[in-house]
């Protein structure tokens, strides 16, 4: 008996796929995930960092906006310490609540990622006609700030409604950090066309690792140097990616800023052997690289 699909795309191990590279003919793509997020205070979906309280939940709302107004500069100061890109996933009501970090985000040539208006809303809890609504409306801010339309889309909570795929395509995405089932980009089949999915590692996640496994941070931090440097030799024999996906409300404490800058320093170290980009760049290299389906 066979299990219900998704049918969005067929098994494929990853050994019997057809080896190309990335540019420069390296083999292990890095690239970097800022999630910028923000919540209306007392009401809507959020990530418990403490112990949950009746509305308004002033501790963990307090958390969260920490994360905004001191996390996020700490650790843009560590990123530009070793001259590192960076994509944000950010939610678009940073624009008007928190419209310095959008600028420095540009300054600095981030990528910006569609990741909702805010993350106090679920995409399986909108109906598909409010959900297009969001990400027309999401996109069309990301343009008119940033004057370029964004590539790629994150899903709130990272998560999908059974229409999102297709709406993401029709909107004219190129690439969505949903689908943690590879360690390749990969085509997403919709009825709109195909959708690149390109590896958002979820186990090296700060938030799965440092929040919700409750790893201190010098052991998350081995985790890293010991994923990447694994990766770094897998890749010889196949192209990869690797993903390092962080939130200002958790990294950019000192606590765990310290350690963590032990990485980005072994990072930085190896970028004459691996390609430091963008995941818009990757997404790019990666679809003239990958025969779309039905080709």
């Amino acid at each position: 008996m066979s299990l219900r699909s998704h049918g969005r795309y067929d098994y494929s191990a990853i050994v019997d796929r057809p080896l190309w590279t990335w540019p420069d003919e390296r083999r292990l793509a890095v690239y970097i995930a800022i999630n910028v997020e923000t919540f209306p205070f007392g009401e809507g979906l959020a990530p418990d960092l403490n112990p949950r309280q009746p509305e308004p939940d002033v501790v963990n709302f307090g958390w969260r906006d920490w994360g905004n107004r001191v996390g996020i500069w700490n650790l843009l100061e560590a990123l530009d310490r070793h001259d590192l890109p960076a994509a944000a996933l950010m939610n678009t009501a940073v624009y008007e609540e928190h419209p310095r970090i959008a600028e420095a985000l540009r300054s600095r040539g981030d990528e910006i990622v569609g990741h909702g208006h805010t993350n106090a809303l679920r995409q399986c809890d909108m109906s598909k006609t409010d959900e297009a609504a969001m990400i027309v409306e999401c996109l069309a801010r990301i343009r008119a700030a940033e004057g370029r339309a964004a590539r790629g889309w994150m899903s709130p909570w990272v998560n999908e409604s059974t229409h999102t795929p297709e709406l993401l395509a029709a909107a004219g995405l190129d690439y969505i950090l949903d689908w943690p089932c590879d360690d390749q980009p990969f085509w997403l089949g919709t009825t709109q066309g195909p959708l690149l999915a390109l590896p958002y590692a979820r186990p090296t996640n700060d938030i799965s690792a440092l929040h919700g496994a409750k790893m201190a941070p010098r052991a998350w931090v081995d985790t890293l140097f010991d994923a990447f440097d694994e990766m770094l030799e897998a890749s010889a024999r196949r192209p990869l990616v690797f993903n390092l996906s962080l939130h200002p409300y958790l990294i950019g404490h000192a606590f765990r800023l310290k350690p963590f800058r032990r990485f980005l320093q072994h990072l930085a170290a190896h970028r004459d052997q691996v390609w430091i980009a963008r995941p818009g760049d990757i997404a790019a290299h990666a679809a003239r690289c990958l025969p779309q389906p039905g080709v």
